[in-house]
């Protein structure tokens, strides 16, 4: 009798294989030696290898989401949990090395352009997000007022540029230092005294 395996088990085992070798170099008999598996079951699962690589990127990315989804349910406060999603979605890649070769690998994961974006589901997911922490600041009197969706949409936007230029052009220490002052002046102003309108 063929042992089941749930798509998260087939997703996350891919995973490390993709790093490993990329997406032209893995082949699905790959993948399934690392579940150990028959080639052929992994069929029953996926399409092809696009499909069980889009899939498994897709997986990886609603991974890093609800870790920092979790990291924000341990704090109450607004201002917290705004640098809170803004360092742990940033760092996560330091610590899923996994996730950051398939990036270095495969930019266009993660666009500059949101014509191009390839998850939308996933990024909507993102900026709903954003657009819930803002809301909540705006409607508690913690946030000047503003238009919440260009706003999140601007905060991604910068994101997607730190993560891109943190690990994909490799610029390390120099970009965390520039993303820290950035959430930095995001959250305080650049004015040190709000204008009387």
């Amino acid at each position: 009798m063929s042992k089941k395996f749930t798509v998260e088990q087939i997703y996350s085992a891919a995973i490390p294989v993709f790093a490993r070798y990329g997406y032209k170099r893995t082949r699905i008999k790959d993948v399934s030696s690392e579940l150990d598996m028959v080639s052929g079951t992994l069929y029953r699962y996926v399409k092809d290898k696009r499909d069980l690589y889009e899939k498994s990127v897709a997986h990886g990315i609603m991974r890093w989401q609800a870790k920092v989804r979790a990291s924000l349910e341990e704090t109450d406060d607004i201002k917290e949990k705004f640098v809170c999603l803004c360092q742990k979605s940033y760092l996560y890649l330091s610590q899923d090395r996994d996730m950051q070769k398939i990036l270095m690998n495969d930019p266009s994961i993660f666009p500059l352009s949101p014509r191009k974006v390839r998850f939308p589901g996933i990024d909507n997911t993102s900026l709903d997000m954003i657009k819930t922490l803002l809301t909540k600041g705006i409607d508690q009197g913690i946030f000047q007022t503003v238009d919440v969706d260009t706003t999140a949409e601007f905060l991604y936007s910068i994101y997607v540029m730190f993560i891109i230029k943190t690990y994909v052009k490799s610029e390390g220490n120099s970009s965390s230092q520039m993303y820290e002052q950035g959430i930095k002046l995001i959250l305080n102003g650049l004015l040190t005294m709000p204008e009387k309108s």
